[in-house]
Protein backbone atom coordinates (compact mmCIF):
# COMPACT_ATOMS: atom_id res chain seq x y z
CA UNK A 1 0.00 0.00 0.00
CA UNK A 2 2.86 2.72 0.64
CA UNK A 3 4.75 1.51 -2.35
CA UNK A 4 1.39 2.47 -4.31
CA UNK A 5 1.04 5.93 -2.35
CA UNK A 6 4.51 6.99 -3.25
CA UNK A 7 3.98 6.67 -6.61
CA UNK A 8 1.09 8.52 -6.85
CA UNK A 9 2.16 11.29 -5.02
CA UNK A 10 5.59 10.93 -7.23
CA UNK A 11 2.82 11.45 -10.43
CA UNK A 12 1.19 14.07 -8.68
CA UNK A 13 4.45 16.05 -8.54
CA UNK A 14 5.33 15.78 -11.89
CA UNK A 15 2.12 16.85 -12.87
CA UNK A 16 2.19 20.17 -11.05
CA UNK A 17 5.62 20.72 -12.24
CA UNK A 18 4.35 20.18 -15.59
CA UNK A 19 1.12 22.66 -15.47
CA UNK A 20 3.84 25.06 -13.23
CA UNK A 21 6.13 24.89 -16.31
CA UNK A 22 3.64 25.51 -18.80
CA UNK A 23 2.06 28.66 -16.75
CA UNK A 24 4.89 31.25 -17.59
CA UNK A 25 5.20 34.75 -17.35
CA UNK A 26 5.42 37.44 -20.49
CA UNK A 27 7.71 40.46 -20.49
CA UNK A 28 6.19 43.65 -22.05
CA UNK A 29 7.78 46.99 -22.63
CA UNK A 30 5.65 49.77 -21.46
CA UNK A 31 8.43 53.10 -22.05
CA UNK A 32 11.42 53.92 -22.85
CA UNK A 33 12.69 57.36 -22.12
CA UNK A 34 16.25 58.65 -22.99
CA UNK A 35 18.06 61.81 -21.40
CA UNK A 36 21.42 63.94 -22.14
CA UNK A 37 23.14 65.85 -19.87
CA UNK A 38 25.57 66.79 -21.62
CA UNK A 39 24.68 68.56 -25.65
CA UNK A 40 27.74 69.16 -26.91
CA UNK A 41 29.27 65.82 -25.82
CA UNK A 42 25.92 63.71 -27.19
CA UNK A 43 22.47 63.77 -28.61
CA UNK A 44 19.15 61.00 -28.79
CA UNK A 45 18.55 61.01 -32.57
CA UNK A 46 15.61 58.92 -31.83
CA UNK A 47 14.13 56.44 -28.39
CA UNK A 48 11.33 55.02 -28.69
CA UNK A 49 9.15 52.10 -28.47
CA UNK A 50 7.17 50.55 -31.41
CA UNK A 51 3.89 48.46 -31.22
CA UNK A 52 4.10 46.24 -34.85
CA UNK A 53 0.83 44.19 -33.43
CA UNK A 54 -0.26 42.09 -30.20
CA UNK A 55 2.79 40.15 -30.16
CA UNK A 56 5.99 42.21 -31.32
CA UNK A 57 6.99 45.16 -29.59
CA UNK A 58 10.55 46.40 -29.68
CA UNK A 59 12.41 49.50 -28.36
CA UNK A 60 15.13 51.66 -30.62
CA UNK A 61 17.30 54.09 -29.83
CA UNK A 62 20.24 56.39 -31.63
CA UNK A 63 22.63 58.18 -29.46
CA UNK A 64 24.96 60.25 -31.37
CA UNK A 65 28.17 60.77 -29.93
CA UNK A 66 29.97 64.20 -30.77
CA UNK A 67 33.16 64.33 -29.42
CA UNK A 68 34.67 61.30 -30.41
CA UNK A 69 36.88 58.87 -30.16
CA UNK A 70 35.76 57.96 -26.71
CA UNK A 71 38.33 55.60 -24.71
CA UNK A 72 36.23 55.76 -21.01
CA UNK A 73 33.33 54.93 -20.15
CA UNK A 74 31.33 53.93 -17.12
CA UNK A 75 28.08 52.45 -16.93
CA UNK A 76 25.76 52.58 -13.78
CA UNK A 77 22.69 50.43 -13.72
CA UNK A 78 19.94 49.50 -11.53
CA UNK A 79 17.02 47.82 -11.55
CA UNK A 80 14.03 48.94 -9.87
CA UNK A 81 10.23 47.42 -9.02
CA UNK A 82 7.33 49.62 -8.92
CA UNK A 83 6.20 49.32 -5.12
CA UNK A 84 4.57 52.50 -3.77
CA UNK A 85 6.79 54.34 -6.58
CA UNK A 86 9.87 52.82 -7.42
CA UNK A 87 12.41 50.81 -5.40
CA UNK A 88 15.55 49.31 -6.11
CA UNK A 89 15.77 45.73 -6.65
CA UNK A 90 18.11 43.33 -6.68
CA UNK A 91 20.93 44.80 -8.89
CA UNK A 92 22.30 48.52 -8.13
CA UNK A 93 26.31 48.85 -9.71
CA UNK A 94 28.41 50.50 -11.76
CA UNK A 95 31.02 48.58 -13.80
CA UNK A 96 33.95 50.47 -16.12
CA UNK A 97 32.29 49.31 -19.98
CA UNK A 98 35.85 49.09 -21.41
CA UNK A 99 37.19 46.99 -19.10
CA UNK A 100 33.59 44.58 -19.54
CA UNK A 101 34.14 44.31 -23.35
CA UNK A 102 37.78 43.33 -23.06
CA UNK A 103 36.87 40.40 -20.37
CA UNK A 104 33.22 39.97 -20.04
CA UNK A 105 33.44 36.71 -17.89
CA UNK A 106 35.03 38.76 -14.98
CA UNK A 107 31.27 40.27 -14.66
CA UNK A 108 28.69 37.55 -14.68
CA UNK A 109 25.81 40.10 -13.52
CA UNK A 110 26.64 42.37 -16.11
CA UNK A 111 27.19 39.92 -18.97
CA UNK A 112 23.43 38.97 -18.25
CA UNK A 113 21.85 42.41 -19.00
CA UNK A 114 24.59 43.18 -21.85
CA UNK A 115 23.60 39.42 -23.62
CA UNK A 116 20.01 40.94 -23.71
CA UNK A 117 21.05 43.77 -26.20
CA UNK A 118 24.64 42.61 -27.76
CA UNK A 119 22.32 41.19 -30.67
CA UNK A 120 20.54 44.32 -31.08
CA UNK A 121 23.74 46.92 -30.69
CA UNK A 122 26.95 48.37 -32.25
CA UNK A 123 28.27 47.90 -28.92
CA UNK A 124 30.13 45.17 -29.43
CA UNK A 125 34.03 45.70 -29.12
CA UNK A 126 36.15 47.42 -26.82
CA UNK A 127 37.10 51.27 -26.55
CA UNK A 128 37.50 53.85 -28.49
CA UNK A 129 34.07 54.45 -29.11
CA UNK A 130 34.21 56.49 -32.70
CA UNK A 131 30.45 55.87 -33.60
CA UNK A 132 27.25 56.78 -32.52
CA UNK A 133 25.59 54.20 -30.49
CA UNK A 134 22.66 52.00 -31.75
CA UNK A 135 20.08 49.86 -29.75
CA UNK A 136 18.26 48.39 -32.69
CA UNK A 137 14.75 46.87 -32.86
CA UNK A 138 15.43 45.01 -29.47
CA UNK A 139 12.25 42.86 -28.97
CA UNK A 140 10.27 42.36 -25.98
CA UNK A 141 9.83 38.60 -26.49
CA UNK A 142 13.60 38.25 -26.33
CA UNK A 143 13.82 40.03 -23.26
CA UNK A 144 10.98 38.01 -22.06
CA UNK A 145 12.97 34.82 -22.85
CA UNK A 146 16.13 36.18 -20.75
CA UNK A 147 13.71 37.51 -17.49
CA UNK A 148 11.62 33.77 -17.46
CA UNK A 149 13.78 31.01 -18.84
CA UNK A 150 17.08 31.97 -17.96
CA UNK A 151 16.68 34.06 -14.54
CA UNK A 152 13.35 34.02 -13.62
CA UNK A 153 12.16 36.96 -12.01
CA UNK A 154 9.21 37.79 -10.30
CA UNK A 155 6.15 39.35 -11.66
CA UNK A 156 5.64 42.98 -11.22
CA UNK A 157 6.61 46.18 -13.09
CA UNK A 158 10.21 47.10 -13.71
CA UNK A 159 12.67 49.98 -14.88
CA UNK A 160 15.86 49.38 -15.30
CA UNK A 161 17.94 52.84 -15.25
CA UNK A 162 21.34 53.12 -17.05
CA UNK A 163 23.30 55.89 -16.60
CA UNK A 164 26.33 56.54 -19.14
CA UNK A 165 29.23 58.18 -17.58
CA UNK A 166 31.92 59.03 -20.27
CA UNK A 167 35.62 60.67 -18.45
CA UNK A 168 33.79 60.68 -14.86
CA UNK A 169 30.91 62.87 -16.12
CA UNK A 170 27.43 61.62 -15.95
CA UNK A 171 26.43 62.46 -19.83
CA UNK A 172 23.21 60.14 -20.35
CA UNK A 173 20.07 58.07 -18.67
CA UNK A 174 18.37 55.40 -20.74
CA UNK A 175 15.25 54.34 -18.39
CA UNK A 176 13.60 51.11 -20.41
CA UNK A 177 10.23 50.71 -18.35
CA UNK A 178 8.28 46.98 -18.83
CA UNK A 179 6.05 45.08 -17.03
CA UNK A 180 6.01 40.82 -15.91
CA UNK A 181 2.80 39.29 -15.70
Amino acid sequence: MVPFRKISLFVQLILVLHLAKEISAKFEFTNIKCETFSPTFNDFEYCFLKSVNRTYKYASLRARLHQVPITKIKVHFVLYQRLNGYKPFLYNMTVDACKFLKNRKRYPVVKFFYEIVEAYSNINHTCPYSHDVIFDKLPANFVNHRLTDILPVPKGDYMLETNWIAYDINRAVIKFYGTLS
